[in-house]
């Protein structure tokens, strides 16, 4: 499996520059504002979405203006809704790190999610980016859409597979889907091509969830806490997989931990061991590979160049990935 830096080679250049316009876009007169969004900045993540839109801007016939834009409006959306989502969740960590509505308190918070997403419009609006920011809009009310049926489903905890998938294309591939789409899009692509990349990011998106949702149920030398899904209330596929497979009995017993008991440790491990001993993790797991495995059929289906050949790299880091 190529490395993280390895799949960024051929953009790594456009990364550094990426990183240092996203600073420029989300500077303010605004000190208090300044301050909050350094804190931000400082504590990205492994660039995974841009890179997703510059890859693909490149197998497309190469990266333009409207790329840098189109990577800066996901980003700047995509760190709005984080930020939101934190004050929802009622969150005082991510990635290991306080939380702005920890440090700063929820209006706060609140306003600063609002700034970015106001600086991700303007950008495609004052450049004439309207048919990138209309994909960008359309991934960002699927994602509310899939936030807000989870929060349905999870009062009855009675999410089916078909739901499940319906959840994680809406919170999590679409985005990926975006980035794929905004950067064949910047290039110039046709629609048909616009879609295939829109399509290969899908279902790279529902594989990485899936990794997501293993973490979990995995050792204690993942990047994620174990059980946090379970103390959460979020039915996923492994568990949804271990319930099908049940009798009635451990059915109802299972289900009553997660609705009543998923705040003592105890009673957490007792489920992921009913999870792992159902065969759970791994028919999650062949399902995560059954979706990366057709994300890479379509980009093989493609003209092949340097960018294509790291997008397939791309999507074996999300499936194999630690954290």
């Amino acid at each position: 499996m190529q490395s993280i830096s390895q799949i960024q080679e051929p953009i790594a250049q456009e990364l550094i520059a990426f990183e240092q316009n996203f600073k420029e876009q989300i500077k303010s007169k605004i000190f208090l504002l300044n301050t909050i969004t350094s804190y931000i900045v400082k504590r990205k993540g492994k660039q995974i979405r841009p890179m997703f839109v510059f890859l693909s801007a490149l197998a497309c016939g190469g990266i333009s203006e409207a790329t840098y834009r189109g990577a800066g409006l996901i980003e700047l959306l995509h760190t709005a809704t984080l930020v939101h989502d934190d004050v929802v969740d009622d969150s005082n960590y991510r990635r290991g790190f306080f939380s702005v509505n920890a440090l700063w308190k929820n209006k706060i918070a609140v306003l600063v999610g609002d700034y970015l997403l106001s600086r991700g419009l303007l950008l495609s609006v004052d450049n004439g980016d309207f048919h990138l920011l209309k994909l960008v809009s359309e991934a960002v009310k699927e994602m509310s859409e899939g936030e807000l049926l989870q929060i349905e489903k999870a009062r009855r905890l009675d999410i089916t597979e078909d739901v499940y998938y319906e959840i994680i294309r809406q919170k999590t591939a679409t985005l990926i889907a975006a980035c794929c789409a905004v950067g064949a899009s910047s290039s110039g692509a046709s629609s048909e091509t616009i879609s295939k990349f829109k399509e290969f990011g899908s279902l790279t998106g529902i594989a990485f969830q899936i990794k997501d949702d293993l973490f979990d149920y995995g050792s204690d030398d993942v990047g994620k806490p174990l059980g946090i899904d379970i103390k959460e209330k979020k039915m996923t596929l492994p568990l949804i997989y271990a319930l099908n497979n049940s009798d009635w009995l451990e059915r109802r017993k299972i289900i009553n931990i997660v609705k009543n008991e998923s705040e003592k440790p105890k009673k957490v491990r007792e489920v992921i061991e009913f999870v792992k001993s159902k065969g759970g993790l791994d028919y999650a797991t062949s399902v995560m590979e059954s979706y990366s495995s057709k994300a890479i059929q379509i980009i093989k289906e493609l003209p092949q160049n340097q960018a294509t050949k790291h997008l397939e790299g791309l999507v074996e880091f999300t499936i194999n990935r630690k954290i």
